[in-house]
């Protein structure tokens, strides 16, 4: 079983993905944590240094890796939806799951982050609601569900996720041969 989860940064795919690992029993990868180890550096840094375009690129390479690997977990970046090839590798190759979250919420979130390159700006929130309204339509593009992150604790999504799988996945056969 692959599931992919998408979302704006900060929606809590990384925290929520290790928890639906757990659940699961399934590994967990996050495509940031393999694309740094790439790299060598931080996200932040390449982004510097390279610009985004470039980094897109390193981007797209390890969600086509990650996509075709063994079944798990996988966090992507809040950005992986941007490369319609991102989202075609995500919707053939496993579920997708949106958390989808409020510009607002998000801000409430990472106001103290400073290892998030697009969000070092004067006015986060209003960079949250341009990223969210351009990205929005991508993920739900890709996705298989859509859960709505608002006032849900962590075992709250991963419940619903659990729940929202178990009802998709196909009812094993009978063996009385009944139904």
């Amino acid at each position: 079983m692959h599931i992919f989860l998408v979302g704006m940064p900060g929606s809590g795919k990384s925290t929520v993905g290790r928890a639906l690992a757990r659940r699961l029993q399934l590994p967990f990868v996050d495509a940031d944590t393999v694309i740094e180890e790439r790299l060598g550096c931080s996200i932040r840094d390449y982004f510097d240094h390279q610009g985004e375009a470039a980094f897109r690129d390193v981007e797209q390479g390890v969600i086509d890796e990650l996509t075709q690997g063994p079944p798990g977990v996988l966090a992507t970046g809040g950005g992986a939806v941007l490369r319609p090839a991102n989202r075609q590798h995500l919707r053939e190759r496993g579920t997708v799951i949106y958390l989808r979250t409020s510009p607002e919420q998000l801000q409430r979130r990472l106001r103290h982050d400073t290892k998030r390159p697009l969000l070092q700006v004067a006015d986060p929130l209003a960079r949250l609601r341009a990223l969210y309204a351009e990205r929005d339509p991508l993920y739900r593009e890709c996705a298989h569900y859509v859960l709505d992150g608002h006032g849900a604790s962590q075992a709250m999504l991963v419940g619903r996720i659990v729940m929202q799988l178990e009802l998709s996945s196909p009812a094993p056969p009978d063996p009385a041969g009944g139904g």
